[in-house]
This record gives structure tokens, sequence and C-alpha cells, in this order.
């Protein structure tokens, strides 16, 4: 560790070696920190290197785990000028190499979601599209492998279908025959992309059912499957959770073979944590991610993208407010991100300079909690974040 000394004008000159291994132009600006009497060097940098993207916040169903049942915001689709200001702000970021098309909306309810995927696969970005399934017709099929999308990711909570149609609503074989559209669609193409992903959430009525998802992930051709843990927007799905304060067995889920072309690969489930207590990681902050909501507000995740309320993992109903550290529309996508505000969110999140709220004693009085802020640490906090501990999870 250099030791430096500021010069006669109280200027630091940082190592070339440090500059270097950090790979920092000389010319490089900082946001200068303190936190708990240390100064921090917050480097401006473009270095954002995945982005999600809103195309809408409607959606063809109205399942029971939805935010839908505990939010206020429109149903609406964005607008192309938005979309295109985004497109015009892309090569402020070098290292950027893709873009997740899903949220709380089905993206396939856009009328112009193909002309997005087209036009962010001229700029040679990975495409990973979050649906249900159930819009993906013979046509949209064909046009996705075409595209070259890399992933397409179907929510999937029942394996049978009474359970399904419980949680969503829907004809779980509507969904499956589109898969297999899909499917159709590649092999036709000779093509291997887009890979096939499913998301489950597992609550206590649908998690007997997750012994089968290997086989049903294997039978579609599926490479990857992400088990999540419901995220409680109502009191009724608050009584479907799984987790909690005490040590849970694991969830337990196999693997299965897929074909690749010509080679053989191997499935996988990714599972959630069960209890709190994990170190926590953002994985939105760490993979240098930015969310876009359909109107163009910028927020650091999905958890404060929408204004809702939910359940944390103490049973505190909690009001949350949407945060976003600027527009689309009033500043560039690069001027937003290396802002100080935005920029020093981050770090604190990195380091995650938050209390842990669901283990105060302090807790059942504390009135801070209900508006999703904390006694120190920046504001909004994620102090008591499901997604931090893994327990919560995304594609």
């Amino acid at each position: 560790m250099p030791k430096l000394t500021p010069d006669e004008h109280g200027r630091f000159h940082l190592p070339a070696d440090f500059l270097n291994r950090r790979r920092l132009e000389p010319q490089a600006e900082y946001w200068l920190d303190e936190r708990d009497g240390d100064l921090i060097l917050h480097p401006r940098r473009p270095d954002v290197r995945k982005l999600y993207i809103e195309v809408t916040t409607a959606c063809n169903l109205n399942c029971q785990t939805c935010i839908r049942h505990s939010w206020v915001d429109p149903s609406a689709h964005m607008k192309r000028d938005t979309f295109e200001r985004i497109l015009a702000d892309l090569p402020a970021f070098p290292a950027l190499d893709q873009v997740v098309l899903t949220s709380f909306g089905e993206p396939l309810v856009h009328p112009r979601i193909l002309e997005i995927i087209e036009k962010l696969r001229e700029r040679n970005l990975m495409v990973t599209l979050g649906t249900n399934g159930l819009l993906l017709d013979d046509r949209i099929a064909r046009e996705l492998v075409r595209l070259g999308v890399s992933q397409v990711v179907v929510s999937i909570d029942g394996i049978q279908p009474d359970t399904y149609a419980d949680v969503r609503g829907a004809q779980l074989a509507e969904v499956l025959e589109n898969i297999q559209r899909l499917n159709e669609a590649k092999r036709q193409a000779g093509a291997v992309q887009p890979t096939l992903g499913v998301e489950f959430v597992a609550m206590k009525s649908n998690v007997a059912e997750l012994d089968s998802l290997a086989e049903l992930a294997g039978r579609l051709g599926v490479a990857r499957a992400v088990v999540s843990n419901v995220l409680p927007y109502t009191a009724e799905m608050n009584q479907e959770k799984l987790y909690g304060y005490e040590p849970i067995a694991p969830l337990k889920s196999g693997g299965w073979p897929v074909r690749s072309d010509a080679w053989m690969k191997w499935g996988i489930t990714e599972l959630p944590r069960m209890h709190w207590g994990g170190e926590p990681h953002c994985r939105f902050v760490h993979d240098y991610s930015i969310v876009i909501g359909w109107d163009g507000g910028v927020s650091p995740c999905y958890a404060l993208s929408h204004s809702y309320h939910y359940y944390t993992i103490d049973g505190i109903e909690k009001e949350v407010r949407r945060h976003t550290f600027g527009n689309v529309h009033q500043s560039s996508l690069a001027d937003i991100w290396m802002s100080e505000e935005y920029t020093r969110y981050r770090s604190a999140v990195r380091a995650f300079h938050f209390p842990s709220c669901p283990d105060c004693d302090l807790r059942e009085t504390c009135d801070l909690r209900l508006e999703n802020n904390a006694c120190w640490g920046p504001n909004p906090s994620c102090a008591d974040c499901l997604w931090a501990q893994d327990i919560v999870r995304c594609p």
C-alpha cells in the first residue's frame, strides 16, 4: 500500500501502477467522498455492462404473485422517443454487452417489441427476453431466432396444469406448446439461440412440484432454471413464503442433459437462499447494471423501479417509493450514471453500508422501515432487501 503525501498545493499524485491496475487514464475524474473518517475516490467511468429496459408495464395476465396487486402505476408502453433517446446514448458505454427486456410487464404486448429487439441487435448487443410465454406464437418465435436473441426466459410457476392455473389464471399447455414452437423455429433455422430458460417462483402451494422441474426442463430443452422465493405484495402471498429467520433446509432440484448443436451440455437449476443472514450482495450493482423504466426514469435495481408495498421477512408491511437518479428525457444516460449521487449510492451498496434491520432489537417499534428508510446509511435503504440476500432472484 503506497503512502501518499500532499504537495505544497494540497494535491495527491496517484502512482502509475495504481492507475494501470485500475485501467484509469491519468486525466480520469473522481468524486471525493468521506465515510467514517476515510477518504474515498470514486472514479467517474462509463462502465455500464448490463441494461434492463422496461418496454411496458402492461401485461396479459393477472397473477397472484404480481406487483400489480400493490401499486397504482399506469399500464403503459415505452414510447418510441424514449427508446430512441436510450439508443442514442449507448455508444457512451464501451463495456455494455447485454440488454434484458423484462420487468413487471410482459414485453411481448408492446406493439413494436420486434423493432426494439432489432435495433438493439444492430448494435451487436446480447438480448435476453423475459416472458410468460403465452404470446410466443409461430411468427414471434421465428423472428426471435432470425434476430439472434441470446436467451428467452419463460415464467412457469407450476408443473401441474391446475397449480399453474391457480397462480397465473392461464393454461400451462399453451405455454408448453409455444416453447416447442420456439424449439421448432430453431431447428428449422439450424440455430442454437435463443437458449431457453425457465423462472419458477417457489411457494407453499407449488414447492412440492419443484422435484419435477428438472424433468420438464429436460423435455423442453431448457438450459437454465432460476428458482426464486416469492416476494409477498399481499397478505395472502405473505402466508405463502417458504423462507424465514432461522436456518431452513435448502430447496432441491436436479440437473438434466441439454443438446446444443453437436454438443451435449448439462442443464442447471439456480436455487435461492432460504433464510436471513447471508453476506449481502446486490447483483444489479455488482453487475454494473442500469434499470430504465417505461417512461425513461433510471433506477439502480428492480426493487426501486416502482412504488408499491410488500411484506418484509419479519412481516412488516413496507411502502417502497420509486427512486430514480434521472430521466433520459432530461439527461444523457452517461451523465446520470456518472453523477455524484448515483456514483456514491453504488459505492454504498457495494460496501453494503446499511444496518441489518431484521436483526435490530428495535425493529418492531421502528417507523423508518415503514417507508424503506434506515437510521444510518443512504436512503432509500437496502437494509432488508431480499434480493441482496439472494432470497428473491431474477433471471
